[in-house]
Order: C-alpha cells, then structure tokens, then sequence
C-alpha cells in the first residue's frame, strides 16, 4: 500500500514539474521570438550606401533606397565629341529642369564610364547615356530608361543604324545577298571604333556571330586578315581613308562633320549595314521616387517645347525626346550583347 502511494506521490510531483517546464518553455520561446539572442545584428549600411562602396557590384535594395527623401537631383551628363561648351549648356538645361520639378538640380559631366559609377555610388539620380551602359546601370544601379532622343541623323528616329564603310572606289561591291555581302569581307583590314561601343563594335560583332563568320570576339582575327580599334568613329574611318584598313565600323551619322569633313565623307560608302541600334537616353535611378520620377519626365520632355528645343539640340543634337519602355528599347542591344558573347 505504501508503495503505490509513494508512486502516486511521485507521479503527481512529476506532473507538477512538467508543466512548471512547460510553462518556462513557453516563455522562453516567446522571448525569442521577440528578441532572439542570436540573431545576427541588424545595420543600415544599405541605406546610406556604405555597403557600395565595399562591394563595387551591391547596391541598396529598391525599397531600402526609396525610403530615403530625395531632396536634390544630381544628373551626369555623358561627354560627346560632337558637343562644344558642354558645361554652360548642362547649367543651362539644369537651371530649367530645376523650376519645372521645384527642386534644386545639378549637372556633372564625364565619360559614360563615370556616369554609370555615379549611379552605382549614388552621386547621380539620373544619367544620359547609350544603350550598353543604360544596360550596365541596370545590372549596377537598378536604373532604367525612360526617355530616348531622336536625331534627323537617325534613320530609325529614336534607332539608328551600324555601317560598314568602306572607299567609294573599293571592289567590294553591295550585294543583294545579304550573307554573300558580309563574307566578302574575309581576309580584310577591318577598324572597330573601339571595343565599347555599339555601332562600332557590338552590333557589327553580333552580325558576325549571328551570320556564323566568327565565332566571338576573341576569334575576329580568324575571319580578319587584321583587326584594329579606335577610339572614336574619327579614328576608325581614317584608317579607311588613310589605306590603313580596308573597311570600317561606325555609327551611320558618323559620315557628317565633326567626325569627317565633307569631302572626306565623299570618299567613302556604306557597303553594309544593321539595324535597330537603340537611341541614347535618360536612365533614372530607383531610388528615385515615383512621384519625383514622373516630374523628372515631364520637366525633361518641356525640352521639346519651341522655347527650349534650341538648347536642347545644342547638346546632343538631338531633335526631341520621346518615352520608351526599358525592355523593349533595349531588347535589341541586349540580344547584340547576348550573342557577340559579350556583357554589358
């Protein structure tokens, strides 16, 4: 009798015991929930950018960067031959983008290099800039494009064309064979513009590729008999002009002054040509708000009022500007890029 009591004793202790275990195990758990011991520490170098500048590829997260007020725009301005005096006129083009938005705007200029790194770093909001490095603003930044210029100089109006050119009196002739046309090729002296550029180098190298004459950029000088780069459309058409090279690669507007004079573009024509080179445009950066976004877009495209068209031609030469979609204005050069095996 006394052992089954003792039992009944020690069960109900036990009992006691357990959920006197439980209980503590409860709040524990709720403890944790709320303040865990061991979780990592939280910080806020994604907000404020410290993050970047320690990883060169990482940038704050759209919603991170977007919490943060906006309260000046800063706008990089690429560098182009064909523009004198740039800095007056980036003032200028600031000072009336800055009444229309009701917010103090800057203007900085470099290559297109730098105007990429200023929105990776964000030292810019928005940046001018070709199709291949509004690509790598994207990858860098987050940045798209909204709006595209357009040129009389492009035959596509907010596209333009990549050209092979060659000396008026060449013996290699356009044919209608448009395969046939580009195999003539092999064996020549061929000039890129440089190896950054689109028309000059990218498009061209794709046409290639895609026609299954070379197998990438590394194989040209397979198909070649030699392979040059520039640095500029200039440089590679004076190897045409100077029997340097036998054709050249560039941008079709490129045949005009500044970057040959009139009778040097008398001596040389297109022998082949690829379309659909996107347009150079503005890029706005995520972390820009979409209400401050909109106005950027409205402010830039009072550039094609009559009032202040005039500056905005002495810029890039550029007729207006029109909105695009990212993805689709770009899906040109993104594929070029994708099947030269090259990135962006």
């Amino acid at each position: 009798m006394k052992k089954v009591l003792f039992s009944s004793v020690n069960l109900s202790i036990a009992a006691s015991l357990l959920a006197l275990l439980g209980l503590t195990a409860c709040g524990d758990s709720n403890q944790q929930t709320t303040a865990p011991t061991n979780a990592p520490a939280t910080t806020k170098a994604t907000d404020t950018g410290t993050a970047k500048d320690t990883a060169k590829d990482t940038k704050a997260t759209p919603t991170e960067a977007a919490q943060a007020p906006v309260k000046e725009i800063t706008i990089a301005f690429a560098t182009r031959r064909d523009t004198k005096d740039l800095q007056t006129k980036v003032d200028q083009a600031t000072a009336i983008l800055s009444k229309e938005i009701g917010m103090p705007v800057k203007g900085v200029i470099g290559d297109e290099t730098a105007s990429v790194e200023a929105l990776r770093a964000n030292r810019a909001n928005v940046a001018f800039v070709s199709g291949r490095s509004a690509l790598k603003a994207e990858q860098l930044a987050g940045a798209k494009m909204y709006l595209a210029e357009v040129r009389a100089d492009y035959s596509g109006g907010k596209t333009y064309k990549s050209i092979f050119v060659v000396p008026v009196d060449s013996p290699l002739k356009t044919l209608d064979d448009l395969q046939k046309n580009v195999e003539q090729l092999r064996g020549k002296r061929m000039a890129f513009t440089s190896r950054s550029s689109g028309s000059g180098f990218i498009f061209p190298v794709s046409e290639l590729v895609g026609r299954k004459l070379v197998d990438g950029p590394d194989r040209l000088d397979q198909f070649f008999g030699q392979v040059t780069y520039g640095d500029g459309y200039s440089s590679a058409l004076q190897a045409v002009l100077r029997d340097q090279a036998d054709v050249a690669v560039v941008s079709e507007y490129a045949l005009l002054p500044p970057w040959v004079t009139e009778e040097e573009g008398k001596k040389l024509r297109v022998l082949h040509s690829v379309p659909e080179v996107p347009a150079h445009g503005i890029s706005i950066d995520d972390s820009v708000p979409a209400d401050v976004r909109e106005k950027l877009v409205n402010a830039f495209l009072k550039f094609n009022e009559p009032q202040n068209n005039e500056l905005f031609r002495s810029l890039y030469n550029s007729t207006q500007l029109v909105k695009v979609d990212h993805e689709a204005h770009l899906a040109s050069m993104r594929t070029a890029i994708q099947r030269a095996g090259l990135k962006p």
